[in-house]
């Protein structure tokens, strides 16, 4: 994935509900999805009497110590990696944030309200939350912060039944957009997926140190080899599954489906966003990939020397294109990992040094050669302006970029942060006009039917409107 494309992860949530050292499993879990937002972390813990929370900007590492962490006792947990979105002018949506660097927009999100405490952690967009935030302003309603997440407590908190379980049941019916949700009360544990089920979320098995069974929920299932729970299977679209314990201290579950299921998850899921030692969305991310590569080399038949992927985002999709297409895989470009992001930089010519310092091609392997370059998209298409120049600086004679992904041609409004339209280059420019642009020798990319035949080709039902513009809330 290049930096200028802007297409920032979305959150990862984590629960743990009766675990050992709940507060630790959270904070492990949430390392392992530390790709999905690099913009601050929290942990809420419950000791059943109180909710405890500690949230701060930074990455996991720097936001928890050992010390820090000893403070958060009980064997209830959620956690919260975040990203800083922007607002979105298809819709009122406020997602994650509003581009803010706030510690009053981290999550998990606690409150004090008539039934006891809770804390909320969310992964995706609420297409609605602009409108429901104004509507309960006026009812009296104060926000400590602009995540949209605040509205759903102060939905919660306003309903008048005497349990949690439907009060949180009435609240999802009333907000609309993308949404994997975790609550965590004093007691007890909640976690749901919207409709669509467009953000991933799965749930494991934990055993504890004297034999008793805890469960734990994560946005990917990376997160569970990490700490050694064993992964069960997604939630469903429309399910909300309640978490408590007996009088006997055992853990009980119980599934409410809460919406009708229209199964929609974001195809992007795999393109991109999740790691590729992970299972989302019921399927090995890994050999999607590889899979999309594979149905690139069907498309994109190319008489070149090599095959060569942009690291990291690019490696599986072209392992896949070297094993069809019988040509050679070579690593020809080096990353390094520590450096930032370069959209940020005020100048072209600042990213493109940026480029080159997180970039460095092998100079023996790419002389002389027509290469393949395999990335997984392309938005701005600025970097790849860069690496097609960094390859040809290096000796190659030719530069083929594929990408193992239809043209993006629509912003994201279900929790990802993605530039407006108007920036979008293959939403204004033809194919040809972007291989000029960027200087490749060729320039193609996967087809939506192609997507659609490496991700699944007897039962595709994603949502891809990054790719054709189709809003699943507007349909």
């Amino acid at each position: 994935m290049n930096d200028d494309k802007e297409w920032n992860e979305e959150c990862a949530i984590v629960g743990a509900f009766n675990c050992d050292e709940a507060s630790l499993l959270a904070y492990y879990s949430l390392f392992a999805m530390q790709h999905r937002g690099q913009e601050a972390s929290g942990i809420s813990v419950s000791n059943g009497t109180h909710i405890s929370t500690i949230k701060s900007q930074g990455l996991v590492t720097d936001v928890f110590s050992r010390e820090s962490l000893s403070k958060l006792h009980g064997r209830n947990a959620i956690g919260h990696n975040r990203y800083a979105t922007v607002r979105n002018s298809k819709t009122d949506s406020q997602s994650c944030a509003i581009g803010e660097d706030s510690s009053q927009d981290c999550q998990p999100i606690f409150a004090r309200y008539d039934l006891g405490e809770i804390a909320i952690s969310h992964n995706g967009n609420l297409v609605n939350a602009k409108a429901l935030r104004n509507e309960l302003i006026k009812q009296g309603a104060i926000f400590q912060s602009n995540l949209d997440t605040e509205v759903i407590i102060h939905l919660i908190a306003r309903h008048t039944n005497d349990l949690l379980t439907p009060r949180i049941m009435e609240s999802l019916h009333k907000i609309q957009g993308a949404f994997s949700l975790l609550f965590l009360s004093r007691n007890k544990m909640f976690a749901v997926r919207d409709r669509f089920g467009i953000r991933p979320l799965s749930l494991a098995e934990y055993k504890n140190k004297d034999g008793s069974i805890g469960y734990v929920v994560a946005s990917e299932s990376c997160a569970f080899d990490l700490i050694g729970a064993t992964y069960i299977r997604d939630i469903e679209a429309g399910e909300l599954l309640a978490f408590e314990k007996n009088d006997l201290g055992e853990t009980k579950l119980f599934s409410i489906k809460v919406f009708e299921e229209n199964l929609k998850p974001c195809v992007f899921e795999y393109v991109y966003f999740a790691r590729p030692d992970s299972i989302v969305f019921n399927k090995s991310v890994y050999e999607v990939r590889k899979n999309l590569g594979k149905q690139l080399a069907l498309e994109h038949r190319i008489d070149g020397d090599l095959v060569l992927p942009v690291p990291d985002s690019g490696l599986a999709a072209a392992i896949g294109y070297s094993q069809q297409s019988l040509l050679p895989f070579e690593l020809g470009l080096v990353r390094n990992h520590y450096v930032g992001r370069t959209f940020i930089e005020p100048t072209q010519e600042l990213r493109e040094l940026k480029v080159k310092l997180k970039l460095n091609p092998i100079k023996e392997i790419i002389n002389d050669k027509r290469i393949i370059v395999i990335d997984d998209s392309l938005v701005r298409g600025t970097t790849s302006k860069a690496i097609v120049r960094l390859l040809k600086s290096a000796g190659a004679r030719e530069v083929y970029l594929l990408i193992s992904a239809p043209p993006t041609i629509s912003p994201c409004f279900y929790g990802v942060d993605t530039p407006s339209k108007s920036e979008l280059i293959s939403a204004n420019k033809s194919i040809e006009e972007i291989r000029e642009f960027i200087g490749a020798d060729y320039l193609g990319f996967l087809s939506l039917d192609g997507l659609r035949m490496a991700v699944d080709k007897d039962n595709y039902s994603f949502c891809q409107a990054c790719f054709d513009g189709k809003y699943m809330h507007e349909l």
